[in-house]
C-alpha cells in the first residue's frame, strides 16, 4: 500500500475581460477495492458556484458556474488517496472466456450496449483488419490476445506528446504512425471492439516515480489508457502506451465510452476572437506523508 498525494492545477489567462461558460471538471478518483480517497478537494478561482453530481457511468463531476467577467481562470485539485494494486495481479477468467472468440452472456451484451460497439468509422474494416492481424488461429487465449493488441500498437505507432486538445480517430494514428497517450488508448479501445470485447477508455494520472515510463517527464502526469471487460475477471486495465496490463501505478477518474466524455477541465467563453492567452496544466504526483 502507498499513500499519494496528487496536485493538479489548470490556468487559463486571457488578453482581457470574457464571460466564462460553465465548465465541467472530472478531477475526483475513482475509489475501488484497490484505491481508498482520503481526501479531495477543489478550489476555483474566480469565484464560482460549484455543484456535484455523478455521471451515467458514476463518475464524481463538478459544474463551475461563474457570475462575474474575469481575465483568468485556475482550477487546482488536491487530493490524498491510498493505491493498494498489485504489480502483476492474477485474472480469474471464466472458463467460457478463456478462449477467444467466446460470447458475453445476455445480460452482460445488453448492460455493455454502447461499449462493446465501434464509435468511429470504419467503412472499409480497416480497423478490423488490423486488428484481426493479432488473432492467432481460430481460436486464441483471450488474455494473450488483448496482450498482443495492447503491445502491438507501440510496434506500429510511435508516441509523441501533443499539447493540442481533441484526439485523433484510429485510422488517422494508424495513417500517421504517431500518436499521445490518449490516441493509443483510443486505438486500443476501438480495436478491442472490434474484434468483440467491451471495452471503455480511462482517464487519470500516471504515478511515475522513477521517470521510466512513457507520459509523463515527471514523477506524474495526467493520463489516458483502457479496460476491456472479460467475463470472470471483470475489467481488466491495460496501458497501451507503456504495455502494461493491471493499474499499480495509474489512478483513475473517469471511465467513459469517449475520450471526450472524461476530460479533466472542459468549458467555454464569450470574449472577442483574440482573447484567449493561454492555457498551463501542472500536475505532481507524490508519496505522501503519513
Amino acid at each position: 500500500m502507498i499513500r499519494i498525494r496528487i496536485e493538479h492545477r489548470t490556468t487559463y489567462r486571457y488578453h482581457q475581460l470574457v464571460s466564462l461558460g460553465p465548465h465541467r471538471l472530472m478531477l475526483r478518483p475513482r475509489e475501488s477495492r484497490d484505491l481508498r480517497l482520503i481526501s479531495s478537494e477543489v478550489m476555483v478561482t474566480p469565484e464560482a458556484t460549484v455543484t456535484w453530481a455523478n455521471d451515467v457511468f458514476g463518475n464524481a463531476v463538478a459544474t463551475a458556474i461563474f457570475p462575474e467577467m474575469t481575465d483568468h481562470l485556475k482550477i487546482d485539485s488536491i487530493t490524498e488517496l491510498e493505491l493498494n494494486a498489485v504489480a502483476w495481479p492474477v485474472f480469474d477468467i471464466a472458463a467460457s472466456a478463456i478462449r477467444y472468440p467466446f460470447r458475453y452472456s445476455d445480460d452482460e451484451w445488453t448492460d455493455l450496449g454502447a461499449l462493446a460497439a465501434q464509435q468511429e468509422a470504419d467503412p472499409n474494416n480497416r480497423l478490423r483488419k488490423w486488428a484481426q492481424a493479432f488473432v492467432r488461429g481460430d481460436t486464441t487465449d483471450t488474455l494473450a490476445l488483448l496482450k498482443d493488441l495492447s503491445t502491438g500498437i507501440t510496434g506500429w505507432i510511435s508516441y509523441q506528446s501533443r499539447e493540442d486538445e481533441g484526439t485523433q480517430s484510429p485510422l488517422q494514428t494508424l495513417d500517421r504512425g504517431w500518436g499521445s497517450c490518449r490516441d493509443f488508448a483510443m486505438l486500443f479501445v476501438e480495436a478491442a471492439r472490434s474484434l468483440g470485447f467491451g471495452a471503455r477508455i480511462v482517464s487519470g494520472y500516471l504515478y511515475n516515480p522513477d521517470r521510466r515510463l512513457i507520459g509523463s517527464a515527471d514523477r506524474g502526469s495526467t493520463h489516458a489508457w483502457a479496460e476491456v471487460y472479460v467475463p470472470g475477471a471483470g475489467w481488466i486495465t491495460f496501458d497501451p502506451t507503456n504495455r502494461s496490463v493491471g493499474g499499480f501505478n495509474l489512478i483513475p477518474v473517469a471511465v467513459a465510452r469517449d475520450i471526450r466524455h472524461a476530460m479533466p477541465v472542459s468549458g467555454s467563453f464569450v470574449g472577442m476572437t483574440d482573447a484567449f492567452r493561454e492555457m498551463v496544466v501542472e500536475v505532481d504526483v507524490t508519496v505522501a506523508d503519513g
